[in-house]
């Protein structure tokens, strides 16, 4: 007797048809819920706590600027001490890590 191979075995029929039943029986969250949970995950990214209390915490930086001997690389954007120069085409100076 001729067997076709094309055609889906009964066990594996069954098995989708039970995971499929199972899928759409679980409790799936609403779409209400959903949008509220990222309207807080949105909260917290604009500096809201999640009790809607607004953070007002400084960052206080002091800047340092550029000494004479030091340079930006052109490259990777990092304040080099000269000692770590590799070339200066163009006027752009370039660190010895980019160049290697």
């Amino acid at each position: 007797m001729a067997a076709d191979y094309d055609e889906v075995r009964s066990d594996v029929k069954e098995s989708q048809d039970r995971s499929l039943e199972d899928l759409q029986s679980a409790n799936a969250p609403d779409a209400r819920s959903v949008v509220t949970e990222l309207d807080e995950a949105d909260a917290l990214d604009e500096g809201l706590t999640p009790g809607g209390e607004i953070i007002s915490d400084e960052l206080i930086v002091q800047v340092i600027p550029q000494g004479a001997d030091e340079f930006t690389c052109y490259s990777c954007f990092l304040v080099r001490h000269r000692s770590q120069l590799a070339r200066e085409s163009n006027g752009h100076s370039y660190c010895i890590e980019c160049e290697n």
